[in-house]
C-alpha cells in the first residue's frame, strides 16, 4: 500500500474521530468543567483546594491544546482551517490560555483568556454556531433600524428638553440627560415617576411618554425581532438546500461507483464466458 492511500486512510480516520458524537461530547464536557473552574476559583477556597483548581486548569489548557492540534490534523486542507472564524477564535483563546499564571504582569490577560473558553461551547455546538452566525449577518439591517431609532430618540429627547427642563432641570437638562431619561423610560424603569412628574405641569404630557413607549419598545423592537427571524430563517433554507445538494452529490457518487462495478463485473462474466466458448477449447481442471 502506498504512501498516498496511507495517509488518505489516516486523514479520514481522524475526520471520523473528529466528527464523532462521543468526541463532540468528550470536548463538550470539558468546556463545561473549565466553566465551573473558573467560577470555583472566584470564591475564598482552602490551599488544597486552589492547588487541586490550578493542576485541574493545566490539564483543561494541555487538554484543548491537544484537541486544537488533532483538529488540524483532521483538517484536509490546512489553509482552509484557518479560514474559518470559529478555528481562528478557538487557536487564539487556547493560545491565550497558555500564559502562565504566575507572571503577575499577565494574571489578568491569562484569567480574561482563560473565561473566554466559555465561548468556545458556540463553536463546539453547531446549533449555537448557527444562531451566532444568523445574529452577525442581521447586523447590518439592525444598524438602519437602530440608525431610524436613534432619530426618534434624539427628537423626543430635543422635545423634552424644552418642554421639562423646567420640570426637573437632572433628568431634562440638556439632550443628552433627557435621551438617557427616554432610555430609562423605553426600558420601563420606573418611568411612570417621570410621567406624573411631568403631569403636575403639563396634564397632556402623558401622550408624550405613550407614543414614545409605542414607537420604541414595540414597533422597534418587533422590527429587530423581525430582522434576526428573517436572517435566521434564509440561513436555515440555504443550510439546507446545502444538504439536499450535498446529499444528491453523495447519491450520484454512489451511483457512478455501483455502474463502474457492474461494468467490471459484465466483463468479467464476458471474458469467463469467451474462454469457457468450444472455439476456444473446454477449460482446463
Amino acid at each position: 500500500m502506498s504512501s498516498a492511500s496511507l495517509s488518505s486512510t489516516g486523514s479520514g480516520l481522524l475526520r471520523r474521530i473528529e466528527s464523532s458524537r462521543l468526541f463532540q461530547g468528550a470536548v463538550i464536557a470539558i468546556i463545561l468543567l473549565s466553566a465551573l473552574t473558573i467560577g470555583a476559583k472566584t470564591y475564598d477556597l482552602p490551599p488544597l483546594a486552589e492547588r487541586s483548581l490550578g493542576f485541574l486548569d493545566t490539564a483543561i489548557t494541555l487538554f484543548f491544546l491537544l484537541e486544537i492540534l488533532f483538529r488540524f490534523a483532521a483538517c484536509p486542507d490546512k489553509r482552509r482551517f484557518f479560514r474559518d472564524g470559529w478555528n481562528i477564535f478557538d487557536t487564539l483563546v487556547v493560545i491565550g490560555s497558555l500564559i502562565p499564571l504566575d507572571n503577575s504582569q499577565a494574571v489578568l490577560l491569562g484569567r480574561l483568556l482563560r473565561v473566554f473558553r466559555v465561548l468556545r461551547l458556540v463553536s463546539v455546538v453547531p446549533e449555537l454556531r448557527f444562531l451566532i452566525n444568523s445574529l452577525l449577518k442581521a447586523i447590518p439591517r439592525m444598524g438602519y433600524i437602530a440608525l431610524l431609532m436613534f432619530i426618534i430618540f434624539y427628537i423626543y429627547a430635543a422635545v423634552g428638553s424644552m418642554l421639562f427642563a423646567e420640570v426637573d432641570e437632572t433628568l431634562w437638562g440638556d439632550v443628552a440627560i433627557a435621551m438617557l431619561t427616554l432610555f430609562r423610560v423605553a426600558t420601563f424603569e420606573d418611568w411612570t415617576d417621570v410621567m406624573y412628574a411631568t403631569m403636575e405641569a403639563y396634564p397632556l404630557s402623558w401622550f408624550y411618554y405613550l407614543t414614545f413607549i409605542f414607537l420604541t419598545a414595540f414597533i422597534f423592537l418587533n422590527m429587530m425581532v423581525g430582522a434576526v427571524l428573517g436572517v435566521m430563517t434564509a440561513e436555515q433554507n440555504a443550510r439546507e438546500a446545502q444538504q439536499a445538494h450535498d446529499e444528491r452529490d453523495l447519491i450520484a457518487q454512489q451511483l457512478d461507483d455501483v455502474q463502474k462495478q457492474l461494468r467490471l463485473l459484465t466483463a468479467a462474466v464476458e471474458q469467463g464466458r469467451g474462454a469457457a466458448s468450444p472455439e476456444n477449447g473446454p477449460l482446463k481442471e
